[in-house]
Formats: C-alpha cells, structure tokens, sequence
C-alpha cells in the first residue's frame, strides 16, 4: 500500500479542495515527513497521478498575480473517497505492514464510525497474536534466542516488537472505547489540516516548482 498517497487523499478530503502547496504543508504539520516518504517530490507526483488515475478532480484556477501559471486544486472523486477508506481500513487491521502505514491510517481513522474503528484494531491484535504463536512454535527455543547464537536476536527483536504493539492498540481501544476523540457522525470533527495562508509551526515555508502546476 502506499501511504504517500493515503497520506495525500486524507489531506484534500479534509479540505474539500487543495493545492499542492497546501497538501505539503499539511503533510508536514503532522510530522510526515519524519516519518514516511512524504517529500515535495513525492507528494505533487501522486497529485498527478492520482488525478490521471480518477482518484483526483484537477481544477485550474486563475493565474498568479505574478503572471505564473494557473494553480490546480485538487477534490477527491467518488473513486477516490473509496480507495481512501479501503487504505484506512486495511492500515488499521494488517499488523505485518512498515508503522508509517498504521501511522497515516490513525490520522485518518475518525473518518470512520467508533465502532468499526474498534474492531479493525481488535481485530489487528488477533493478528498479532496468531503471529506470535506460529513463530514462537518454530523459533524461539525455550532457553531464549541466545541457543541460536545472535541470529536469535532477531526473532527476539520482532516478538518483542510484536507484544509492544499489541499492548499499545489494547490501550488506543480502550480509549476510544472510553469516549476518545470525535469520529465520523458525532459530531464536529477535529480540524486537522492547515487554514489558506495559515503559518505551518513546523514546515519549511518553502513553495516548490510543482505548487503552479
């Protein structure tokens, strides 16, 4: 799954329409760019192909005062909002994927109803625990990994890693069971994304050649 283009669909659903430059800086409000590929580069490509794909309505709007090039905005298509909410649910329950898709996938999950985000993470701690046991059956021996030289630190790395994770989804569970955050038909939700012209804490403040494009 790419999460690059998660990353992107979120962001103009929550605008309703954007520009690439407003997509980057929303992206980099949430620290993406630390934590998945989500670089210039990047981000206006997957404006483009995705706009090529029908994922994207590109609209053209008036030229810069400047003379430039007509800006594009960006809107989500009915194509669009149903791979958007495929990826979010899939970045929820798979256990096995790298932690920048379950990343993207919790800055999207109150687009979905509370109930149904509960039991994808339930059901991603099952996973979890089936893979801990089909493992642990095979290649942990029970005097601990160092039987198997240092090699064993591997295995005993991604069970670890494994119990952390599952220990963690538990704790987010209880706390949206606990009456956590806003998700969809609640009420208003939480504004996530940058306001037109709006200072960005943490991005570069820098536009890139694809924002005109």
């Amino acid at each position: 799954m790419s999460v690059i283009r998660l990353l992107v669909l979120s962001a103009v659903r929550q605008h309703g329409r954007a520009h690439g430059y407003q997509v980057r800086n929303d992206l980099e409000f949430w620290g993406a760019h630390e934590w998945s590929n989500a670089k210039p580069g990047s981000i206006y490509h997957a404006l483009k192909q995705m706009a090529k794909q029908g994922l994207l309505y590109a609209h053209e709007i008036a030229p810069s005062t400047a003379g430039g090039p007509p800006r594009t905005e960006y809107e989500i298509t009915e194509k669009g909002a149903k791979e958007y909410f495929a990826m979010v649910r899939e970045s929820l329950t798979s256990y096995d994927q790298k932690p920048d898709a379950l990343s993207a996938a919790l800055g999207s999950m109150v687009d979905l109803d509370r109930e149904e985000v509960v039991e994808l993470l339930e059901e991603r701690v099952r996973g979890i625990q089936e893979w801990r046991k089909a493992v642990t059956e095979y290649y942990t021996p029970e005097e601990g990994p160092a039987q198997l030289g240092h090699i064993g630190e591997i295995m005993n790395f991604w069970v670890h890693s494994a119990d952390s994770g599952a220990e963690w989804t538990r704790g987010l569970i209880a706390r949206i069971k606990g009456g956590a955050y806003t998700f969809a038909g609640e009420g208003e939700p939480f504004v996530g994304v940058l306001a037109e012209g709006e200072k960005n804490p943490y991005g570069t403040g820098q536009p890139h050649p694809g924002d005109a494009s």
